[in-house]
């Protein structure tokens, strides 16, 4: 089965004394936590700061970002060799960075290519607009944010894809449980067209978008949703202590 993950994206949020506060509320709640791997996600320049306050926890750091080039002339860019090591994960291709910087597919596949060959655990995003829901394109988006996104990956074991309807970020409105679960099939469809049905069938899927405490457990409860990637909700060390808590009830 695959392994439960409940991420948090911090996003564009805390000063560095916040950040602190902020993980020192949480932390020892978070690591006495079984059955789910929970990770943070803080700004770059929390992330010395983070990892600190969690060694010898089982809390998981990530980034929110990587540039695929290993050095250059890439100012306010973080390559993957800087990450190497202070951090196992990072966030690839979120809606806001495809929305409001114009990244690619295929500029997210030179990231998740990377990330991989700099052993970082890459966690890509994928999910349609709101028009090409209501379009019915829904599906034949995510599926070529998938494929397009992982070209030139021959291995899945170290994946995480976490599906994020983009007209659910940050608005309030999540996609019913029933519509995560039915894009959870079509991204588990085309990671087994691509890895074959065991490799698919071993790599976390998380869902994002509006995720907080009311909702949390209806997706845990669907079959092919191992976990969440959750925002705003993150910020809050009780609601998020809490929402991890829910998660591992149906781990």
């Amino acid at each position: 089965m695959p392994t439960t993950i409940i991420a948090g994206n911090w996003k564009m949020n805390t000063t560095r004394q916040e950040a602190r506060a902020l993980v020192e509320q949480m932390r020892d709640a978070l690591d006495a936590v079984e059955g789910v791997t929970t990770l943070l996600c803080p700004p770059f320049v929390h992330l010395e700061t983070v990892a600190d306050l969690l060694r010898g926890t089982s809390v998981a750091l990530g980034a929110q970002n990587m540039h695929p080039e290993s050095s250059g002339a890439f100012t306010g860019e973080v390559s993957p060799d800087m990450l190497r090591g202070l951090c196992e994960y990072v966030i690839l291709g979120h809606s806001e960075r495809r929305e409001l910087f114009g990244e690619t597919d295929e500029f997210v596949n030179a990231k998740v290519r990377a990330a991989l060959a700099a052993g970082l655990r890459p966690i890509l995003c994928v999910g349609e607009r709101l028009e090409q829901r209501e379009g019915g394109e829904a599906d034949a988006v995510v599926e070529r944010q998938v494929g397009v996104g992982l070209e030139g990956v021959e291995d899945a074991s170290a994946l995480v894809v976490a599906y994020e309807p983009v007209w659910a970020i940050g608005t309030g409105r999540a996609a019913t449980p029933d519509v995560a679960q039915s894009m959870m099939a079509t991204i588990r469809g085309a990671l087994a067209a691509r890895f074959g049905a065991d490799a698919a069938g071993e790599a976390p899927l998380l869902y994002g978008g509006s995720v907080n405490l009311g909702n949390v457990e209806e997706y845990a409860r669907q079959p092919d949703v191992n976990g969440a990637l959750v925002g705003g909700a993150s910020l809050d060390a009780e609601a998020f202590t809490k929402i991890v808590q829910l998660a591992a009830r149906h781990s």
